[in-house]
């Protein structure tokens, strides 16, 4: 190969995985036993491996096999071109999808995100630079805050499913917890105690959507409590109407730090003008992974101010994008922070990269990855959660090796379930029968 010469991308994988997960509770009902996600492996000429993950499921799956004709044979220096071939082949697909009545739903700008990230991986290993290099402003930190994203648990050991019955021989408390019941807010506290001493959290997120608002804000209240100095924020995902949370978070000035989607659409008005009321309303700074989810969504929201922090997951802006919504947070006086899903330690890895370069003000980012680390990865040395920050150093791309032994277990663990794709209302029906979704109605509030 000439000096002058970029690397060519000589192959291609896509592959789906599963991991284990516990009985998570949220407003679109419960987790299964395994989450799911895809794994897309690029091979260049210099012998180089590049990866990125996106959700699971087989549209996901089929989105990403779409770019093979659009990178094969192609030098990775045209990598902007070919992601943005792969963006405009389902351009507008994303929206047929939404308005259904679904909590989860595969979106094909997921597959841009993995191939973006794939390419970048490489692309950093080629010039020898971290990805947050090459994103926006460049690398402007070697830590990034992460916080610990507490669940109320259902107790998936009185059902028939295969759920994890705690993970023996990592010699730490939290790993029996993650698997335990957890539906009062003592073991809400169990749960964050358990977490910060094993990954030194200074930030707690606690999933609503559960159980009626009361019920929730006071788990909320006594978290505070009994962590006066963390940053605390509660997420229904919109579960309560505009009132309810009008009156609920009132009285959480001084506990929470900002409401994380605390209410949504209703009676005609969009989720935009709804939480531009209640931001009004309370006084209190709102974040959302809702209801400004892209860019024409988001500039709604900034005409009507009804979002302080837009909370950007690279797997549906990009990696790329989620940058740029750092940057537009920065020019309009906003807070940047991120939402996640469960994920293997390939995603946490782009999590950091895209934390790492965001500029302006920003927030500890979620992520599920305590719920899976010690028992779900697909690299060798995954990313650690120390003191609550994931360290970025200057290794070449995204930072890590690829572990095909573990990428090949996940892989088998997938192909002996029954679907591919996420399916919440599965798991909540052996708790509730014939228990459906409703987006203005807590999972348990039957």
């Amino acid at each position: 190969m000439l000096s002058y010469e970029t690397p060519k991308i000589t192959g291609m994988r896509v592959i789906p995985v599963a991991g284990r997960d516990s009985m998570l509770l949220n407003i679109g009902g419960a987790h299964s036993p395994y989450f799911t996600r895809n794994l897309l492996i690029l091979e260049d000429s210099a012998g180089h491996i590049g990866v990125g993950e996106a959700p699971g499921g087989e549209t996901i799956q089929h989105s990403i096999e779409q770019a093979r004709e659009l990178v094969i044979n192609q030098s990775i220096g045209k990598l902007r071109s070919m992601v943005s071939s792969l963006q405009c082949a389902g351009r507008n697909a994303d929206f047929e999808d939404f308005g259904k009545g679904s909590w989860t739903f595969e979106l094909r700008i997921n597959a841009v995100a993995a191939l973006e990230a794939a390419l970048l991986d490489l692309m950093g290993k080629f010039l020898g630079v971290p990805v947050a290099e090459l994103l926006g402003n460049g690398k402007l930190r070697d830590s990034v805050d992460v916080l610990g994203y507490l669940f109320f648990v259902g107790n998936g050991h009185d059902t028939p499913l295969d759920y994890r019955r705690g993970t023996e021989g990592l010699g730490h408390d939290w790993y029996r917890l993650r698997d335990e019941a957890a539906m009062t807010p003592q073991r809400i506290v169990e749960q964050a105690q358990a977490a910060q001493d094993r990954y030194g959290f200074k930030d707690f997120k606690l999933k609503g959507g559960v159980l009626a608002g009361e019920q929730e804000t006071e788990a909320v209240t006594v978290l505070h409590k009994t962590f006066p100095d963390a940053r605390t924020t509660i997420d229904p995902n919109g579960a309560w109407s505009l009132n309810e949370a009008i009156q609920l978070c009132n009285n959480l000035h001084g506990v929470i730090a900002y409401a994380e989607d605390p209410c949504g659409a209703e009676h005609g008005f969009s989720g935009r003008e709804i939480l531009a009321e209640f931001r009004h309303a309370t006084g209190l700074p709102v974040a959302t992974n809702m209801v400004a989810t892209n860019w024409r969504e988001m500039a709604h929201a900034l005409m009507l101010r009804s979002v302080d922090i837009p909370l950007a997951d690279p797997h549906f802006w990009t990696l790329s994008g989620a940058v740029r919504v750092s940057q537009l947070c920065q020019d309009h006086g906003m807070t940047w922070g991120s939402h996640s899903n469960n994920h293997f330690d390939v995603s946490l890895a782009m999590f950091a990269q895209v934390g790492a370069a965001a500029v302006g003000r920003t927030t500890a980012l979620d992520t599920h990855w305590m719920w899976q680390e010690g028992d779900s990865r697909l690299t060798r040395n995954p990313p650690q959660i120390i003191d609550g920050k994931v360290a970025v150093t200057d290794a070449p791309g995204l930072g890590i090796e690829i572990d095909m032994k573990q990428v090949e277990q996940a892989h088998a663990i997938y192909r002996k379930l029954p679907v591919g794709g996420r399916n919440d209302a599965m798991a909540m029906q052996h708790l509730i029968r014939d228990w459906r979704f409703d987006p203005k109605r807590p999972a348990l509030t039957r």
